[in-house]
């Protein structure tokens, strides 16, 4: 795994346009994107089309197309890259869920389980009214960051994040259990 110093210098160099350490970048960084790319799939249906090496891929993608993103360290280009494979995620549960519409013709199923979609929906809501909370959730259950590392991203305490980790997964429980019956 690269020493996040080294992958700060990269993403440095690749600011000021040295599109060579785009390459070095992707090697270095690896090991640690493949790693929060398995933390998504935690979350999501057995069997899915999609793979951690994949999910990686498609964000490097969208992350090597972005223009003018301003990443300070390591930490800030990680959680960029899980928000990346978050919305990668989101997107293809749309597409399954318009496929399946299409093909099973009205389907009705009596059971509605929260599943990617559902928890994006709730997450958008929470992020209505408690924005930093839905950051929270975003950076530590789908980018797998401890709460130091989320600490530091967001410029508050470890226990602020403690409080809104504990906040969020209980609002979110809660949305996700009324729309589960």
């Amino acid at each position: 795994m690269g020493e996040p110093g080294e992958i700060t210098s990269l993403l440095r160099r690749l600011r000021s346009g040295d599109r060579s350490a785009a390459d070095r970048l992707v090697d270095k960084a690896y090991p640690e994107l493949h790693r929060i790319a398995e933390g998504h799939f935690r979350h999501e249906r057995v069997g899915h089309l999609l793979q951690p090496t994949a999910l990686v891929n498609e964000a490097w993608q969208k992350f090597v197309a972005l223009d003018a993103v301003e990443l300070s360290d390591r930490v800030h280009f990680l959680s960029l890259c899980s928000r990346l494979m978050r919305q990668i995620l989101v997107d293809h549960a749309r597409r399954r869920a318009t496929h399946e519409r299409a093909v099973e013709s009205m389907r009705i199923d009596d059971r509605i389980e929260p599943d990617t979609l559902d928890l994006d929906v709730a997450l958008r809501k929470l992020e209505e009214s408690q924005p930093r909370a839905a950051r929270v959730v975003e950076l530590r259950y789908f980018g797998g960051l401890s709460v130091e590392e989320t600490a530091g991203i967001l410029d508050v305490s470890a226990e602020t994040v403690m409080r809104d980790w504990k906040f969020a997964r209980n609002w979110l429980f809660r949305a996700l259990s009324r729309r589960t019956p």
